[in-house]
């Protein structure tokens, strides 16, 4: 089933007919099919670029929280994941001697 369409009227400068008529032409085309698929391709691109805005500014907004953080707090100087390494070790150690001693 064709998706239904809207009319609308535009008004072109006659430069612009006239590289719209020559390309639908080349392409076997209509004009009308030739704006929509310039006009969604526009759309698209406008989307990615308002999307990729939002991206940077939240990486933005982040960067500010973690210089806010690192301001109050400072910035840790140990290695988190040797410590987690080393207390899960010790966990393990703890589970087995219980396991030997039962």
């Amino acid at each position: 089933m064709a998706q239904r369409m809207h009319r609308a009227q535009i008004l072109l400068y006659p430069e612009q007919h006239r590289a719209l008529s020559e390309l639908a032409l080349e392409e076997d085309r209509s004009i009308s099919d030739v704006v929509r698929d310039i006009l969604q391709q526009y759309l698209e691109e406008r989307s990615h670029a308002a999307r990729l805005q939002r991206e940077r500014q939240a990486l933005d907004d982040l960067r500010q929280i973690r210089e806010r953080i690192e301001y109050r707090y400072g910035v840790y100087q140990g290695d988190l994941v040797a410590e987690a390494r080393a207390e899960r070790e010790a966990q393990m150690n703890t589970v087995q001697s219980g396991e030997d001693g039962a």
